[in-house]
């Protein structure tokens, strides 16, 4: 099969692909098992018949420059969904915050292609921050915090997301430069983590991508 190079966001085959019709490519990043056998993992078709480390070189080369950071206090099902939401976002690198175990069914398997890093708590993740000069932009439906839709957000930057339910903790606000709530119309009170934390990602990606 040849490589679609038309358009990359794309994604022509849903269930992946059968062994490789005709001659093999010789190129180094083509894995000769995938080749051989198919592949049917959760890869854009871009990437079908590439070994795992050479997606992961590429993607490096192209990933945005906005990290995600999620508290994980108590064993909350969304974080897989917002490693899954970062790779699609081409973030920088997913840090969790708390907890090193989480699930990571939601994830689709996506935290394979995705820089992970872990913080014992608040204080040491705030301290690396700061080292690598990254705003800290807390996600959070609080009194004082600046709606999404007016935020500017900066092009450097780490996006924090707390736990479905308790949201943030208070050491995790009172350490962000920023904090943004995404405006809601309905009688909820809050959206699901996962998606609170998509529509940041993508608030992120209007104003810096280039398409």
């Amino acid at each position: 099969m040849p490589d679609d190079k038309t358009n990359d966001s794309h994604e022509l085959t849903t269930h992946g692909l059968g062994p490789w019709q005709g001659e093999p490519p010789t190129e180094d990043f083509y894995d000769p098992e995938l080749l051989e056998h198919g592949d049917t993992r959760n890869v854009i078709d871009r990437y079908r018949y590439w070994r795992m480390d050479a997606i992961v070189a590429d993607l490096d080369r192209r990933r945005h420059p906005f990290h995600v950071a999620i508290e994980n206090w108590q064993h909350d099902m969304n974080i897989g969904s917002i490693v899954r939401s970062a790779n699609a976002f081409a973030a920088d690198t997913v840090h969790i915050i708390g907890r090193k175990r989480w699930n990571k069914r939601g994830a689709m398997v996506t935290d394979r292609y995705q820089h992970v890093m872990y913080h014992p708590d608040v204080a040491e993740f705030t301290a690396w921050a700061g080292q690598a000069a990254l705003p800290i932009i807390a996600i959070d439906n609080v009194p004082g915090s600046v709606i999404i839709e007016t935020f500017d957000f900066p092009e450097r930057c780490v996006l924090l997301f707390g736990q479905e339910g308790p949201g943030l903790s208070p050491e995790a606000l009172a350490a962000a430069d920023s904090v943004v709530e995404i405006s809601q119309f309905g009688s909820t009170r809050s959206i699901n983590a996962s998606a609170a934390a998509a529509v940041a990602m993508h608030a992120w990606i209007r104003q810096h991508a280039r398409f």
